[in-house]
């Protein structure tokens, strides 16, 4: 089965190619996806790689904290993504009654 690593803090430069070849010395790479700005299109510094369970486990071991393009590398397992928006953990507005 496979497993999803997160990849942060990439250098802005990073390509799908480069983290492709990098975490295939650990295991076969299935799935690259460098995250995009949706608006601009520019690179967000972050991503992820599908690759074998095995690999995975070897590839967090040994590239968290490796320098890549002069930034040091966030990798671990992706949790599942949670529903919901950016409400900041702030409860709605109550609407006040008008006492006009």
């Amino acid at each position: 089965m496979a497993t999803r690593l997160y990849v942060g803090n990439l250098p802005f430069s990073a390509t799908e190619e480069e983290l492709r070849t990098v975490f295939g010395e650990f295991g076969t790479v299935e799935a690259v996806e460098l995250v995009k700005d949706r608006e601009t299109g520019r690179p967000r510094g972050f991503g992820f790689v599908q690759m074998d369970a095995e690999g995975a486990a070897n590839a967090i071991k040994q590239m968290d904290g490796k320098q890549m393009g002069g930034r040091a590398l966030n990798v671990n397992e992706a949790r599942e993504r949670t529903q919901g928006g950016g409400g900041g953990g702030r409860p709605p507005r109550q609407r006040r009654e008008s006492n006009w």
